[in-house]
């Protein structure tokens, strides 16, 4: 498959890979992204404060090997995508640019979509308000949004998900800007990955995301417009959630959680009746623990990652 009407493309070369890059104009948005590979479309959507080259650099060259055309792009306002002419960062509009993605991308209903973190919120909703788009699931890092809900009530789960209610303070601008982004690189360093690993890659992908001031604000009004403190929790706030992301999706669904993650800290209880709910949903689908890694499973853990998203994809339903 060939690049997309509107898109313009370059090749990257690195010691591990090859990537394409290009642009494409969807809902609105320049969308800077990166792919490799031909065949049925693999939309890789990343999360916080990530990039989605970075995020999935391990990924995109298997997925290519087994025959899709991988494509992760950076979501609005994470450069070198463009910022929204209307500043919006709500969960509605980044549904809509993953469904407009699928449709510019020339996607069709063999596509398979992939999220993690901010991103699986994202999949959640688009494989449940368009699921004629999107033919498997694979999910990382936020479980459904009944099971999140639950957790991030509950006093460990305010603990550990801080930056959300830390991000909605004016003083955060200026505190997470400082000294090169310091509190987001020990965030990736020392919370957000498991003890041992190297964050310098999402580090520096972080760093050209966001380095720049409109990016970051951008970046921190994902929390200030879903989660602000004067909508969070009332009964609007509650169905506009739950209209995007409150259904369990129809789709074969893989659910992925790094048994390090100390964000969304998971048992296997819980595990186990996330992966009874979507079977009940399609029983197809699966959940798994990915051993030793945090909250950035994709990059973390790679081998045993990739090893089981290509196994889901390829079995048969």
């Amino acid at each position: 498959m060939g690049p997309s009407r509107g898109s313009t493309h370059f090749t990257a070369t690195s010691t591990e890979l090859t990537l394409n890059y290009g642009r494409v104009t969807a809902n609105g948005i320049d969308f800077s992204y990166a792919e490799e590979g031909t065949g049925p479309l693999a939309l890789l959507l990343h999360g916080f404060p990530e990039s989605g080259d970075v995020t999935y650099r391990h990924l995109i060259p298997a997925l290519a090997a087994a025959g899709y055309r991988a494509v992760a792009p950076n979501m609005r306002g994470f450069a070198p995508s463009s910022l929204p002419a209307d500043g919006s960062m709500l969960l509605s509009d980044l549904v809509d640019d993953v469904n407009a993605l699928h449709q510019e991308l020339g996607g069709g209903a063999d596509a398979v979509l992939v999220g993690h973190d901010w991103g699986a919120g994202m999949a959640w909703a688009a494989a449940a308000t368009t699921p004629e788009r999107w033919s498997r699931l694979v999910v990382s890092d936020v479980p459904p949004l009944r099971f999140f809900a639950a957790y991030s009530s509950t006093f460990e789960g305010i603990e550990n998900l801080n930056h959300f209610w830390f991000f909605q303070m004016d003083m955060a601008t200026e505190t997470v800007a400082a000294d090169d982004m310091a509190w987001l690189r020990r965030g990736l360093q020392e919370k957000w990955t498991a003890p041992g690993f190297d964050a310098g890659e999402e580090i520096d992908g972080m760093r050209k995301a966001l380095g720049e001031p409109a990016r970051l604000r951008a970046a921190l009004d994902l929390y200030r417009t879903n989660f602000g403190p004067r909508q969070m929790g009332t009964p609007e706030w509650a169905a506009e959630h739950g209209r995007l992301w409150g259904s369990l999706p129809t789709q074969p669904t893989l659910y992925l959680h790094g048994t390090e993650d100390r964000s969304v800290v998971m048992d296997q209880q819980t595990l186990d009746a996330i992966g009874a709910a979507l079977s009940e949903s399609n029983s197809a689908s699966e959940a798994a623990f990915v051993e030793g890694a945090g909250h950035i499973v994709p990059a973390e853990r790679p081998d045993r990652y990739n090893e089981l998203v290509l196994r889901f994809l390829t079995k048969e339903v």
